[in-house]
């Protein structure tokens, strides 16, 4: 499978540090911000937004940010960002049910694992990346009344990077990576 462009034959200096040093961290050659260089003010800002990613805040922890990209990538149906962010989820304290439970789309009101915070965080996430948007009034106040402030800017944005990244790595054909190479990367 190839992405819809290759990547130019000439990547400038200051982006291929760039992508080097993102290459050197994932151990993948990351293709998204190889074709970005083709306009370079996109990889820039994407670049920005990707370095501004959240890994840990109070008790928004690693398994609550990986529930909500993991959730992200699949309602948005990306392969590249479900290979991307389900890796190593395991190491987060997810389960294999659990992460089924994401797949499939399951209620997450069925998965006795999930605390409270981690379903309404999985439902809200949903909501994020579906088309068109609509939050009802009464999810809202679900949402406020157990994340803070701060928590529901860290949420939303979360899930809003995640469908970021899908929406322009699908536009562009892009594979995934192959982080999952053990497992197959299902939809």
């Amino acid at each position: 499978m190839f992405a819809f462009i290759n990547p130019p034959a000439r990547i400038p200096f200051w982006l291929r540090i760039g992508i080097l040093i993102s290459e050197r961290i994932t151990g993948k050659t990351m293709l998204p911000a190889r074709i970005l260089a083709w306009y370079p003010k996109v990889a820039i800002g994407s670049g920005v937004l990707e370095s501004l990613v959240v890994h840990e805040d109070g008790q928004m922890d690693k398994r609550m940010l990986k529930l909500i990209r993991m959730t992200a990538s699949f309602a948005t149906a990306c392969p590249f960002c479900i290979d991307m962010n389900s890796f190593e989820y395991r190491s987060c304290g997810i389960s294999d049910e659990e992460a089924d439970a994401l797949r499939l789309h399951a209620d997450p009101e069925y998965v006795s694992t999930f605390s409270e915070r981690e379903r309404l965080a999985i439902v809200y996430s949903r909501l994020i990346s579906q088309t068109p948007l609509a939050f009802s009034p009464d999810m809202v106040e679900r949402v406020k009344s157990v994340f803070s402030e701060r928590e529901m800017v860290i949420l939303s944005s979360t899930a809003a990077q995640v469908n970021y990244w899908a929406r322009l790595i699908q536009a562009l054909g892009i594979p995934p990576a192959g982080f999952n190479e053990e497992c197959e990367v299902k939809l």
